[in-house]
């Protein structure tokens, strides 16, 4: 969704070339619209849209079920990037950027909604978490969590490394893919991470912050040093 056609028809022209199908929409209702009647694999959303902003479109869009979504942003606006990742998005590209870039944000992004290839390992469990790659489906204490794509993907990382502390640069490697990129996106989606898996969020035990180094999964749920 871009209200600027000459953007639109760029990206548009970059995805089909890389074997995309792709629809158009100059404004959030619209867009809204149209993935209601053809649910999209991907949604590449412009955070400034008429009619409806970017955020809006992206919460409605969460409501309706878990299609990934790849944000728009202008340089800069990091409380705008920061907020797009609180109500949803898995992912940001800001502007001005490559359109070559966005088709690899959106490769990478694919990528992790794909079933894995069978056999799959065991699905990875501890302390009443499971998070079944194939399935894409984890529960607490046998009760489905509404995760998005990244943190998912951050919950089956952190369940199969146990006990480790990583930098906020390990993790951005090992779960987006990334050698680089804006380290506010761990802290936002481990931040959401916890509100969902914690029983107490404010006070987390199971994901725990490690001063000067980053993150570490404790199964035990011990209080933090």
């Amino acid at each position: 969704m871009e209200d600027d056609p000459t953007v639109a028809e760029v990206v548009a022209g970059y995805l089909d070339r890389a074997g995309y199908r792709v629809d158009r929409a100059g404004d959030g209702p619209a867009g809204l619209a149209r993935a209601a009647v053809h649910r999209p694999d991907l949604v590449v959303l412009d955070l400034m849209l008429p009619g409806m902003d970017g955020l809006e479109v992206c919460r409605r869009l969460r409501e309706q079920g878990p299609v990934p979504v790849i944000m728009l942003t202008a340089r800069g606006d990091e409380d705008d990037r920061v907020l797009g990742l609180e109500v949803g998005a898995d992912d940001y590209v800001t502007k001005p950027f490559s359109p070559r870039e966005l088709v690899l944000r959106v490769e990478s992004v694919l990528r992790r909604t794909r079933p894995a290839p069978a056999p799959a390992p065991r699905p990875p469990s501890a302390a009443g978490l499971t998070a079944d790659p194939a399935a894409r489906r984890a529960t607490k204490d046998g009760a489905e969590l509404a995760l998005t794509l990244r943190e998912f993907d951050l919950l089956v990382f952190f369940l199969r490394n146990p006990g480790r502390a990583f930098a906020r640069e390990e993790l951005m490697r090992e779960v987006w893919g990334w050698d680089f990129g804006d380290l506010s996106t761990v802290t936002v989606h481990v931040r959401r991470l916890r509100g969902k898996v914690e029983d107490d969020p404010a006070r987390p035990r199971l994901i725990q912050t490690v001063w000067g180094v980053g993150y570490r999964f404790d199964p035990a749920g011990r209080e933090a040093d």
